[in-house]
């Protein structure tokens, strides 16, 4: 399997035509942590809807994704607002997720330029080491590190390097499940 094999088949078992999921995501404060629920209704790369569901702070608020425009909606103010610019590199919900993070969907094989850096055994299972490195500008992060999955073909881990190579975030996923003969992830951390 050739580099760009792995990427592609990363990019279709993450992305699918259309897909509705409901999602919890946890938010861990200095004293307390908060359990967010959202409805998320997704056509490709370009289109997502998102309803908040709990808690009833953030119950009723809602985000329109359509391309590379985003816009919020709050029952509190019953205002729309559109963001755009520095607001995308703000939190979302509080969370370590930013705008940004949201709206860059397009597939990895657009953005970046990959090499294998090995392979190496985690929890028993056979991972390769993959470096990317962005062919397109402006992105929130230039550079990765992926461990994915041999069998899975998703990255199990994922290191997010800024413009300056300083380590921004890491994510991983578990819980891989077969979904309409794709392995998808139940948990994101």
């Amino acid at each position: 399997m050739t580099v760009q094999d792995i990427i592609k088949a990363m990019d279709d078992n993450l992305n699918a035509k259309s897909r509705v999921l409901t999602s919890k995501m946890i938010v861990h404060g200095r004293r307390t942590s908060r359990t967010i629920e959202s409805r998320n209704w997704v056509v490709g790369i370009d289109q997502a809807f998102t309803e908040y569901l709990s808690p009833p702070r953030e119950a009723g608020t809602k985000m329109l994704k359509l391309y590379d425009k985003l816009w919020t909606y709050s029952p509190q103010t019953d205002r729309v607002i559109q963001i755009s610019g520095h607001m995308l590199r703000q939190s979302v919900m509080g969370s370590d997720m930013s705008y940004n993070d949201m709206m860059e969907d397009r597939p990895l094989e657009e953005l970046y330029e990959a090499t294998l850096e090995g392979s190496v055994l985690i929890d028993g299972r056979d991972h390769w080491i993959m470096h990317l490195e962005a062919k397109v500008k402006g992105l929130s992060y230039p550079k990765r590190r992926a461990w994915i999955d041999k069998e899975y073909l998703l990255p199990i881990k994922e290191e997010l390097y800024g413009k300056s190579g300083k380590l921004l975030k890491t994510s991983t996923m578990d819980g891989i499940k077969k979904v309409q003969g794709r392995w998808f992830p139940s948990r994101f951390i």
